[in-house]
């Protein structure tokens, strides 16, 4: 089973409750296989808290066209097909803006002449290895590059396992980094605080998961005796179901600055994300959260 933990906006305690998901099932002692991807290549910090030993890294990226110009006669074909304007014809040159290429192929493809093939153009790394029981992946985008979407996309193909439990901590916000996380999870755990920016920004999320993705959404309301009752109506409305309630405390703070999970800080969690997860697998495989229940 795929669960992607998600939030509209950043500070919600994703990584939060995406680490202590993974450490209670760790610490049951299941023959589940559990992986844990952090898909944040922008700001990846599941590892600060989940301290895996990292024994493989590779380089990534997306192919983009190199032009042969003894065999291209500039007939501007490519610079038609490409749809994100990364190649232009200008005179007898061939201009190749790799930043905008998305690595789709269609001008190599439609190249009259083969005057074109392509190369790769490294756009991050990733790496793995484990903590304990759980085997840990992570992307890093390069500093300076604008699309995270092919790192995530490639980390989910290098290390989405096949069986068990793969709990994905998803970049925040709803951009297409966010899409190509959920895309293909069985469920997605939105993370979320009582707050207006909190609602707004979960409305968004809802949105993008389960009415364009069709992946059934369950919610944990974080420092939720804070704010107002807002994000419970909104959930309430759309037939949402609320999973968890995390008060605000202090000493999850503390741990948070400390590089220390919240299993680390208060282990009377670990029944608590235990039945998380079962609620989890049964939503999951029942197919709730997929619609409003307005009757």
């Amino acid at each position: 089973m795929i669960i992607a933990v998600a939030s509209g906006k950043g500070g919600t305690g994703k990584t939060t409750v995406a680490v202590a998901l993974v450490q209670a099932l760790a610490a049951e002692g299941s023959q589940t296989p559990l992986t844990f991807l952090d898909c944040d290549v922008e700001e990846p910090n599941a590892h600060l808290f989940l301290h895996p030993s990292l024994e493989r890294r590779e380089e990534v990226g997306i192919l983009v066209p190199q032009v042969d110009m003894d065999k291209c006669t500039a007939c501007g074909r490519c610079a038609e097909v490409c749809a994100y304007h990364a190649i232009a014809v200008v005179g007898r040159k061939v201009l190749v803006f790799r930043e905008l290429c998305h690595g789709c192929g269609s001008c190599t493809w439609n190249c009259p002449e083969g005057a074109i093939r392509e190369v790769l153009y490294p756009t991050g790394v990733l790496e793995e290895g484990r903590a304990g029981a759980i085997r840990f992946a992570h992307g890093v985008l390069n500093v300076g590059e604008a699309m995270a979407t092919p790192v995530i996309r490639q980390l989910k193909q290098r290390f989405l396992p096949s069986e068990g439990v793969a709990v994905l901590d998803a970049p925040p916000g709803t951009a297409c980094p966010v899409v190509e996380t959920l895309r293909g999870a069985d469920f997605a755990l939105m993370v979320t605080e009582p707050t207006p920016f909190g609602l707004h920004d979960l409305r968004l999320a809802v949105q993008v998961a389960r009415d364009e993705l069709g992946v059934p959404v369950g919610v944990v309301i974080n420092r939720d005796d804070v704010g107002d009752d807002r994000v419970d109506a909104f959930c309430r409305e759309e037939g949402i179901p609320i999973l968890l309630r995390i008060p605000l405390d202090r000493r999850v703070a503390e741990a948070y600055s400390e590089g220390r999970t919240l299993l680390e800080a208060l282990p009377a969690y670990k029944r608590t994300f235990l039945r998380l997860y079962r609620q989890i697998a049964s939503l999951a495989k029942g197919g709730s959260g997929h619609g409003p229940n307005r009757g």
